[in-house]
C-alpha cells in the first residue's frame, strides 16, 4: 500500500491537477467579457474589506533640488490612527500638468528610498546597483511626475527599524506575521496595502503639476504584484509596467514556495492564476519585463505567463497594447522599454 508522509508532495500533487474556476479559455472578445465579468469581482471580493478611508491631511516634511528634480517627502493618513510616507520627484524646470507614475518597491530593508535613488549608504547602493532598483529616479529625470510610498511592514513603516520596538518576527517573514494578523481580524495584507496606493493615487491625481488622466503604475517583483492588483482595482491606472513578476501559481507558489502574506488573498487559486490577474489590466496598455536569467520568477514559468496573458490580449481585441521586454538579466529593472511605454501611453 502507497502511503504519503510529505505535505511538499502532497501540495505539489494538488497543483499539478488544480484548475481554477475562472481560468481564461477564451478566444474572442465575447469571451474575454464574460469572463472578465465574473472573475473582476471575485479577486476584488477576495482581498477583504478594505479599511475606511479618512482625510489625507498631507504635509510636506521636507524640500529640495537635486538631480534636475524637485523632491518632496510627505506623509499623509489613510486610516484611523494609521499614516504613510511618500517621496514625490518631479521634473524642476516642467510646467503645466505631467503624466505621473506609482512606483512600487519591492521586498528588502529599504522600501521606498532605493526605488527613488536615496544613495545615502553602501547598502542602498548595493540594492539600486543589483536590482537596476531606482527606477523611481529615472523616470523622473524622464519627464514624469513619481511618486512611492513604503507598504506596510517596509521602509519607514517597518517596526523593527525602531529601537524602542522589540522584533516580533523571532526570525519569521515579517508578510508572513501580519498576514495572520490581518487574517484573524478578516482582512488582508494585500488588500490594505491596495487601499494606501489608492490613498497615494489619491494624492498624487490632486496635485496641480499632476494630469490624473495620465496615470501609471510600475514596480519590480513584489513591486510587480502591487502594480498588478492596483490596475485591476483602480481605473484611474491608464498604464501598467510589471517587472520580474510573470509566473505561474503551480510553479512560483507550490513548487518554489516564493510568495508571502503580503502576495496573496485566500483562495485566490481557486478563482484563477497570476496570467488571469495580469490579464484584467486589458484593455489598457500593460508592458511584461522578465529577465532570461530571474532567480525568482524562472524563465520557463515566466514565459509560460506570458503567452497565457498574450492570448488574453488577442481575445480582447487589443493585442497591440501588451508588450513584452524580455532581456537579458537576472531579477531586475530592464529599463529597455519603460520611458518610451509609458510617453507612448500617458
Amino acid at each position: 500500500m502507497n502511503r504519503n508522509l510529505s505535505i511538499d508532495q502532497h501540495f505539489n500533487r494538488r497543483a499539478a491537477h488544480h484548475k481554477p474556476k475562472h481560468r481564461f479559455a477564451g478566444n474572442n472578445r465575447a469571451d474575454w467579457k464574460r469572463w472578465r465579468a465574473a472573475l473582476h469581482p471575485a479577486v476584488v471580493k477576495s482581498l477583504g474589506p478594505f479599511p475606511a478611508k479618512v482625510p489625507l491631511r498631507p504635509e510636506i516634511l521636507c524640500e529640495w533640488r537635486a538631480d534636475g528634480l524637485l523632491k518632496q517627502r510627505i506623509i499623509f493618513d489613510v486610516e484611523a490612527g494609521l499614516s504613510a510616507t511618500a517621496l514625490v520627484f518631479r521634473p524642476e524646470k516642467a510646467t503645466g500638468r505631467l503624466p505621473a507614475i506609482l512606483c512600487c518597491h519591492g521586498h528588502g530593508q529599504f522600501g521606498k528610498e532605493a526605488i527613488m535613488g536615496n544613495r545615502s549608504s553602501p547598502e542602498l547602493r548595493a540594492a539600486i546597483a543589483a536590482h537596476n532598483y531606482d527606477y523611481g529616479l529615472q523616470m523622473a529625470q524622464a519627464g514624469f511626475v513619481t511618486m512611492a510610498i513604503d507598504w506596510r511592514g517596509f521602509g519607514e513603516r517597518d517596526d523593527r527599524r525602531k529601537p524602542i520596538n522589540h522584533d516580533i518576527t523571532m526570525g519569521r517573514d515579517l508578510c508572513n506575521i501580519h498576514y495572520l494578523r490581518a487574517s484573524v481580524l478578516g482582512t488582508t495584507m494585500l488588500g490594505a496595502n491596495i487601499h494606501d496606493g489608492q490613498c497615494a493615487l489619491d494624492y498624487l491625481t490632486r496635485q496641480p503639476f499632476v494630469d490624473p488622466q495620465r496615470i501609471g503604475i510600475m514596480g519590480l517583483s513584489f513591486g510587480g504584484t502591487m502594480t498588478t492588483w492596483l490596475s485591476l482595482c483602480d481605473r484611474r491606472i491608464q498604464a501598467a509596467d510589471i517587472i520580474c513578476y510573470s509566473d505561474v501559481l503551480a510553479d512560483f507558489g507550490m513548487r518554489d514556495t516564493n510568495f508571502c502574506g503580503s502576495q496573496i488573498t485566500p483562495g485566490l487559486y481557486t478563482l484563477c492564476d497570476i496570467p488571469d490577474l495580469h490579464g484584467l489590466t486589458a484593455p489598457r496598455p500593460l508592458l511584461v519585463e522578465i529577465g532570461t536569467h530571474d532567480d525568482c520568477f524562472l524563465i520557463d514559468s515566466a514565459l509560460k505567463c506570458y503567452r497565457e496573458v498574450e492570448k488574453i490580449y488577442r481575445a480582447a481585441s487589443v493585442p497591440e497594447r501588451l508588450v513584452l521586454d524580455l532581456f537579458e538579466g537576472g531579477h531586475r529593472w530592464g529599463g529597455n522599454k519603460s520611458v518610451a511605454f509609458f510617453r507612448d501611453n500617458l
